[in-house]
């Protein structure tokens, strides 16, 4: 359990650590004179150049200095220096300011964490591993906030100690790599050497306690023949929960605990209960435990042949505090003696858990035939979570029989994806400046998507509490299939302009066909400055998650369901025959600058407009505080067959929440990226090698068109403004809630045996709409109360110590001096409290792009062989 905090908002700091690196930066060119050149090895830091890419083209000698797309590499190093906490996805955010790393999630979403770029939604970004689709996760984010909808692939199963380097491709590239890269893609390059390896260990938790993680990875290269490597890698990783949220205010009010003011049993009860008064955990990390596995392999076959192979393995086990049940939830009357039987009699905090399976494997073959180079390669990918709900009961079983299960088996939820592709390329000399690459392929794909019931005790009468679980009415098994094939055509007309041209058919066996086609093109003036851009368009189909999922969950006073777009009880709502797909426009325009020797930036402006957007409903209220509010939304629920806790519906809040298109939006921003190593010389001393770097963003959404909302659901009790399909919260999701701005303001100094990496990262102002669950004085759920995070700098920091040829040892923070985002809404907050609200507990936004638990410290060792 960690620290308890203040309910006071902590204070912020003007940031000195900034100025510093400013001010350094800007002494470096005076330095210079009196230095030699500096000879940097930039692997160390956020991006090297000069490798060879394969993200963005089908080219094969294309260096990422010289890409006609924003791409940033990420090297093993870069990688390993900014994984204190050691999990992919908050690895990756530390370092590309355009990616933003869920920070807490609400039940299921908490324990599956995700990644978007250039703000838009986690679907549309592609991820790859060795240039290869990867399988989304069977987990959706429903709860929901920015991340709302999220079925994008869990990076974090993936050993940060397996990559090679990372390469971010932050543009659309639909036309070269599939129908969902409307954001971009990040390609995923795993190590291939056939000898060596490293063993490495961290520790660290957050500096108000709880959080505390343990990961140990090693990785190891074969060389099994000539010409033959098999590359193996191995990382078990632990991490503990976290407890952030306020005070229950059930558990103070003395009309609730105090029996000579009428309260109800526990009476004395309560402050007997571990943890008291904050036994409400629901504000927090979720814990889990984690084995992971990867692998690499290849050999030859004859001269022009080679087959090669690649997967990975996972198994976790996660579970997720609820809120905290009062002892009075679950209660059982014997009708011969009148007693009256409390099964918790200290009440009782639900854990909502999952057992989660996830594989991927990748066999193929390449070669030349002719002058063609070719590759063809199946891969099969599957995440397979079970559900469980743990220290719970069914209240209304118990008290209509005296007995229910404590833990419950809710049901399982899987994704499958099974691709296949075959790949052409060739260069053809055709008089142009460079050779014209000629590069063709096809992919067939099928997805499928799963739901399995579960327990009949898990759903029935209500429910376990705090997450019942899946109805037969919930399960099924779907499933689509895709077919696609490209055209990809790049080279130099002239000497200084490079021009690639990419076009993309694509079927889908429920939305039938569609084109996209992306115009790339780069002008260099000379060795020092170059100009660059790209018109695209793109399709994303619904995810089969978005279009079938369907659950409920439930607090101590609210159930929600969440209502599949596909379900007949979604015709009552007026919403149509569901989802249909997503279609965008993307124009970029940037400029590479290379000044002076060893500098280098480009930036990147760029907007792209999604029509008909896939969008989370905000709440949709059946009933609030017992009072009918859409009689509407209750006859959904009923016909979709989830049979609601009866306490709940009698005195409670009840809704529904569903997926649905019709929201379009402009995203407008820029991308800077600098890059400047220089070596400190005095007096012909070395005084080390600094590496300066600046990575920023910024970005605007705005919605340019809301669907109406269809008459059946506006509506609402005499006096209170009609509720909407896309209210103001569902909207500041998609326009506010993510940071309007990211600077990375870095230098990485390193003098023999010795770093230190410093960071300095400021997140912009974000903000959210929301309601306060109909605790005001006139009971209405529009939500008009603004809950925002001011600009707020991070430090990060990592001092490396090379204590022999073999062993690294570093320490570190990720957030240094412990900053908090603002609270939620202070008026929500009061609100809450003075209606003995359990929402109350959580007392952090949800859409803090820095998380909610503060800082995390660290210490690593790596052993390399």
């Amino acid at each position: 359990m960690g620290k308890i905090l203040s309910l006071d908002n902590p204070p912020h700091r003007a940031s000195m650590f900034a100025v510093a690196a400013l001010v350094l930066a800007a002494a470096a060119p005076v330095a210079e004179a009196q230095t030699a050149e500096a000879t940097t090895d930039t692997s160390n830091g956020p991006a090297t150049l000069n490798t060879v890419v394969v993200t963005g083209t089908r080219t094969t000698t294309l260096q990422a200095a010289d890409s006609p797309a924003p791409i940033q590499v990420l090297s093993a190093q870069a990688l390993q220096t900014a994984s204190g906490n050691p999990d992919l996805i908050n690895t990756l955010a530390q370092i590309v300011p355009s990616l933003n790393a869920q920070g807490f999630g609400g039940d299921q979403a908490n324990q599956t964490l995700q990644a978007k770029l250039r703000g838009l939604s986690p679907n549309h970004v592609l991820v790859l591993v060795d240039g290869k689709r990867r399988h989304t996760t069977g987990n959706l984010a429903v709860l929901g906030g920015p991340y709302q909808g999220g079925a994008g692939a869990d990076l974090n199963f993936i050993p940060l100690a397996a990559i090679d380097h990372v390469e971010v491709l932050t543009q659309g590239a639909a036309a070269q790599y599939g129908t969902d890269a409307i954001a971009g893609v990040i390609n995923i390059i795993l190590k291939k050497k056939a000898s060596g390896g490293m063993v490495s260990g961290t520790y660290g938790n957050y500096m108000d306690q709880g959080g505390v993680t343990g990961e140990v990875a090693g990785n190891i290269g074969f060389k099994p023949a000539d010409g033959a490597y098999f590359n193996v890698t191995g990382e078990v990783r632990n991490h503990g929960h976290s407890l952030r949220g306020g005070i229950d205010p059930r558990m103070t009010d003395p009309s609730i605990i105090d029996p000579a003011q009428g309260g109800t049993y526990p009476n004395t009860n309560l402050p007997n209960t571990a943890g008291y008064p904050y036994a409400n955990q629901i504000q927090g990390d979720a814990a889990y435990h984690a084995k992971l596995a990867e692998f690499s392999g290849g050999f030859g076959l004859g001269d022009d042949v080679r087959f090669y192979t690649f997967g990975t393995y996972g198994e976790k086990n996660a579970a997720s505090y609820e809120n905290f049940r009062m002892p009075n939830k679950v209660s059982y009357t014997d009708p011969t003696t009148k007693v009256t039987t409390y099964p918790f009699p200290y009440g009782f905090s639900p854990e909502e858990a999952t057992k989660e399976r996830d594989y991927s494997i990748t066999g193929g073959l390449k070669g030349v035939v002719y002058q063609w180079n070719w590759d063809l390669s199946t891969t099969l990918g599957n995440d397979r979570i079970k559900v469980y709900t743990l220290n719970s009961s069914n209240a209304s079983l118990f008290a209509d029989t005296g007995a229910s299960p404590t833990d419950f088996y809710d049901g399982v939820f899987s994704a499958t994806q099974w691709t296949t592709t075959l790949d052409f390329s060739r260069d053809f000399e055709v008089g142009m400046a460079s050779p014209l690459n000629v590069a063709f392929g096809a992919e067939s794909r099928r997805d499928a998507y799963e739901i399995g019931a579960g327990i009949p005790a898990s759903y029935q009468a209500g429910g376990a509490q705090s997450y019942p679980g899946f109805t037969p009415t919930d399960a099924g098994d779907h499933a689509r299939r895709n077919y696609a094939g490209y055209i990809d055509l790049a080279g130099k007309p002239i000497d200084k302009l490079y021009v690639d041209v990419a076009g993309r058919y694509e079927h889908y066996s429920d939305f039938g066909s569609t084109a996209v086609g992306k115009l790339n093109a780069r002008y260099d003036f000379n060795s020092a400055y170059a100009i660059r851009g790209t018109v695209s368009t793109g399709f994303r189909a619904p995810t089969l998650a978005e279009e079938f999922y369907s659950a409920t969950n439930v607090g101590p006073t609210t159930a929600f369901v969440q209502l599949p777009p596909n379900a007949a009880a979604a015709k009552l709502l007026g919403l149509g025959s569901g989802l249909q797909p997503e279609k965008s426009i993307s124009y970029s325009l940037g400029f590479v600058f290379r000044p002076i020797p060893r500098l280098t930036a480009t930036l990147d402006i760029y907007q792209t407009n999604i029509r008909n957007r896939i969008v989370g409903s905000g709440t949709i209220y059946g009933t609030v505080n017992g009072t009918t509010y859409s009689q509407v939304a209750t006859d959904a629920i009923i016909a979709n067959g989830n049979a609601l806790d009866p306490d709940v519906v009698a005195t409670g809040s009840t809704g529904i929440n569903i997926f649905a298109n019709g929201v379009s939006t402009r995203t407008r921003g820029a991308d800077l990226v600098v890059d400047y190593p220089v070596e400190y010389v005095f007096n012909n001393i070395s005084f080390g090698t600094v590496d300066w770097s600046i990575g920023a963003t910024y970005n605007q959404t705005s919605a340019t068109s809301v669907r109406d909302t269809p008459a059946a659901l506006a509506t609402a009790p005499a006096g209170q403004p009609p509720q909407a399909l896309f209210n103001a919260t569902a909207i500041t999701d998609l326009t506010t809630a993510a940071p309007k701005y990211v600077v990375n303001l870095g230098g990485l100094w390193t003098r023999g045996k010795f770093t230190v990496n410093l960071v300095e990262k400021i997140y912009g102002p974000s903000s959210e709409m929301q309601n306060d669950d109909g605790d005001n004085a006139t009971g209405s759920v529009d939500p008009i109360y603004k809950t925002s995070i001011h600009t707020t700098p991070i430090t990060n920091l990592d001092l490396g110590y090379q204590a022999t040829k073999e062993i690294k040892l570093n320490v570190g923070a990720i957030n240094l001096l412990n900053e908090y985002p603002d609270h939620i809404n202070a008026t929500v907050l009061a609100h809450e409290r003075a209606a003995d609200d359990n929402a109350a507990v959580q007392i952090y936004p949800s859409f803090s792009p820095y998380g909610i638990n503060g800082g995390f410290y660290y210490a690593k060792a790596t052993y390399t062989f």
